[in-house]
């Protein structure tokens, strides 16, 4: 049996994992690397520590027979290369916040409405575009050596074959890209003044990018968010993916390109070749529950996150009017707003350190709700959901989630994230599978279930309707 291998590029390590024809996870091993934030707001890494771990990853994995090898990462960092692919500074990340003003700037050139029927989105500070406008005004000698712009898992690919080049779903994460006909966007490049020369060339994510010095092919590979539905089947309309780690996104699988007129969710290219994605960001979901654990049960010996959300479970749905807005680091989806911050609303004497947690569980359900309802408001079929994330752990939550969305959930066999999803393409480019689709079915399997609770449907949508009011009036209070 060959062997496919997934490389996922993250903010703090690389993964490389080694995956059988069937789906069995043969090895894995995870390189850490440090991240910079040189000012306040700042997050930045050295594209050279990316290679590194990648070599030692790939080591440590130990693969044998590998028939193809996929790449995945985080999303809209810049690395800007001179004429010899040496690096010019270091990276700048998805999670610096430096271009608020080139983001208005944008927006003011393209025309918000314009820019969002192109690129599917509005211009954030993370995307890739505003990164570039900053450099032009911040660091112009940098600037003037471009001679190519690539994203953190492509300069991976460039050092492992030689080659420069992207794939359409990261490629519609730079804020330069036409989404809909898959392909540079050349008003948005000639709107911002850029250089299309600088743009490496784009392929759907299972096309062979290049190969190996040993001759294994590599292919195009997906964003960290793409990939990883791959690696839980969400390929085509009909289950949805629900992640609830530290930040929650519901994704979902579009037949045709359609976006959002107030870009409230991200429409970008699927790593499936004629597919789209809408993705809605909260940017504290199981981030909510660790906040609230290490303030409610901190000290030298926190509380385990297990017998905190039992004490959860002795309380009723909608827990007699307390409601929590989970907007603790600012919010993404369905309010863009940085400023937006979280809140209980409706404490009495009777609640308890339960309550509160109870509270946390729903109101990031409550936040993932308005994520469903915007996608499927772009003709999104949503028939289940695919969990996963540290969150997908907790039977309890589970239950909330599936009640507020009113969708069974289903768990998968194996859980590993972009790296997975990143094997499965390396297997389509390595010619074990025919394409996406066969990959994941041969591949991709649910090992769980969790259904909606008929009893709390009702209180759940009494629930949402007091969380979608708190936001404008908690707003309207905060400005005065």
């Amino acid at each position: 049996m060959a062997t496919l291998v997934g490389l996922d590029v993250g903010t703090t390590a690389v993964k490389a994992l080694a995956v059988s024809e069937t789906g069995e996870v043969l090895a894995r091993c995870e390189v850490g690397y440090p991240l910079s934030t040189p000012r306040p707001g700042w997050a930045e890494q050295d594209p050279e520590d990316w290679w590194r771990a990648t070599q030692e990853a790939l080591a440590g994995l130990g693969a044998r027979d590998v028939a193809g090898i996929g790449l995945s990462g985080q999303m809209h960092g810049l690395v800007a290369l001179d004429a010899q692919d040496r690096v010019i500074r270091p990276a700048i990340l998805w999670n610096d916040q430096r271009t608020a003003a080139e983001c208005a700037e944008i927006e003011r050139r393209v025309g918000f409405e314009r820019l969002v029927q192109l690129t599917g989105n509005r211009a954030l500070t993370g995307f890739t575009a505003p990164k570039l406008l900053w450099l032009r005004r911040h660091e112009p000698e940098h600037y003037g050596r471009i001679a190519h712009v690539l994203l953190p898992k492509d300069y991976v690919r460039l050092r492992l074959c030689g080659e420069r080049a992207i794939d359409v779903a990261d490629a519609s994460g730079t804020l330069l890209f036409d989404v809909a006909r898959r392909r540079w966007s050349d008003e948005v490049v000639q709107a911002l003044e850029l250089d299309p020369a600088w743009l490496p060339r784009v392929l759907e994510s299972p096309e062979v990018s290049g190969t190996t010095p040993d001759g294994v092919p590599v292919a195009a590979g997906a964003g960290d968010q793409a990939a990883g539905a791959i690696g839980v089947g969400v390929v085509r309309p009909g289950p949805l993916s629900v992640a609830l780690g530290t930040s929650g996104v519901v994704f979902t699988a579009l037949d045709a390109y359609a976006a959002d007129p107030q870009a409230r969710v991200h429409v970008f290219c699927h790593a499936v070749p004629g597919a789209w994605h809408a993705m809605g960001v909260m940017l504290s979901a199981a981030g909510s529950l660790r906040w609230l654990r290490d303030t409610a049960a901190g000290g030298r010996d926190p509380i385990e996150f297990g017998p905190l959300v039992a004490e959860a479970a002795a309380w009723e749905p909608g827990v007699e009017g307390l409601t929590f807005l989970p907007y603790l680091a600012g919010e993404r989806t369905p309010h863009a707003d940085p400023d937006a911050r979280g809140s209980f609303t409706g404490l009495s004497l009777r609640h308890d350190r339960g309550a509160l947690v109870r509270a946390v569980l729903e109101g990031v359900a409550c936040g993932l709700r308005d994520s469903l309802d915007l996608v499927t408001a772009l003709g999104a079929q949503a028939e289940s959901g695919r969990v996963s994330g540290g969150g997908a752990r907790s039977e309890l939550w589970l239950r909330i989630v599936a009640s507020v969305l009113e969708l069974p959930l289903e768990r998968l066999a194996v859980e590993e994230g972009a790296a997975y999803g990143a094997a499965l393409l390396g297997g389509v480019a390595g010619g074990v599978f025919a394409d996406v689709e066969e990959a994941v079915a041969a591949c991709v399997r649910p090992s769980a279930s969790v259904d909606p609770v008929p009893a709390w449907i009702e209180p759940y949508r009494e629930l949402r309707e007091r969380y979608r009011a708190l936001y404008p009036a908690l707003r309207t209070v905060a400005s005065g």
